[in-house]
């Protein structure tokens, strides 16, 4: 991590990045949208756009014209197109990978609450997943909205630990252990269906991007037991509960989207109408490329 900003020894380096991110991270939601006309088929300029958000808050909303067309194209390409590939085949996704974000009652899919109209917490995508399928980037494509609510809340993780750092560098530290943050071992019929998976909070990829992986849940989580670790969890969670000027609120409308490298995220829960909620989810093992 040579002259990394992530490394806790470089102050130096920390604040030449934190001191350029700020300036130039969006304040406003409306500072990330990019409207678009057909998400399968991005202009050089609408992609130019939506890249442009993405470097500055790794994240963009795109408002397309398609309405409540359910082309599961619609995310495969617009992910193609930033160089996203590698999708996650989770339990819950559907053949093609893609996940069909929708009320589902069968066995597969009734006890996760990504399925139900349930509000869902803080958290990135993937925090369960082993070292090997750590997920980079997330898109989500609305094809059809709920009646009410489901929005979401959103959070650049840069943002988030800069927040932390500000704070304390000791606490970066223990949320940078790699045993900080463990997902308990599932079972599904009294079968192992996925050992425990102890991970760090923050880490660097091998390109020198910061990575997070995260849950708020209070169930089925354990986290290391020291007191430092103990604070850090603390300061994150009041950070993500109290808001910043950074924090993002809104609701993905027909045809719109959230392109991100697997940023921070909430949603309310939700009343369907006439139309089933239905956003496909796409999960990838790489980054959003030129981020």
């Amino acid at each position: 991590m040579l002259d990394s900003p992530f490394d806790l020894d470089n102050e130096d380096a920390y604040r030449r990045w934190r001191d350029e991110k700020l300036a130039q991270a969006p304040t406003a939601l409306t500072d990330l949208v990019v409207e678009i006309g057909d998400p399968r088929r991005l202009t050089d300029s609408e992609h130019a756009a939506i890249l442009e958000r993405c470097r500055r808050a790794n994240m963009a909303i795109y408002v397309g014209q398609t309405g409540d067309d359910p082309d599961k194209a619609i995310p495969t390409a617009i992910g193609a197109r930033f160089g996203l590939h590698r999708l996650d085949h989770n339990r819950g996704a559907d053949e093609d990978a893609i996940t069909s974000l929708t009320v589902q009652t069968d066995a597969g899919h009734r006890d996760y609450i990504p399925y139900s109209n349930r509000p869902i917490d803080w958290h990135t995508d993937g925090y369960y997943n082993s070292p090997d399928r750590e997920i980079f980037a997330l898109l989500l494509h609305c094809v059809q909205p709920a009646e009410s609510g489901g929005e979401n809340a959103l959070l650049d993780q840069e943002i988030a630990y800069i927040l932390v750092r500000d704070k304390s560098p000791d606490y970066i530290r223990a949320l940078m252990h790699p045993e900080c943050m463990t997902i308990p071992a599932s079972f599904v019929d009294g079968e192992q269906v996925r050992p425990d998976q102890p991970g760090p909070v923050f880490s660097v990829r091998p390109d020198g991007r910061l990575h997070m992986r995260f849950t708020n849940r209070s169930r089925n989580i354990r986290w290391r037991e020291d007191g430092l670790t103990a604070e850090a969890v603390a300061c994150l969670k009041g950070i993500l509960k109290e808001g910043s000027p950074w924090h993002f609120k809104g609701r993905l409308k027909s045809g719109w989207g959230l392109v991100s490298n697997n940023a921070l995220h909430t949603r309310t829960g939700f009343t369907d109408g006439s139309a089933p909620r239905l956003l496909y989810r796409a999960r990838y093992y790489d980054r959003i490329e030129g981020t």
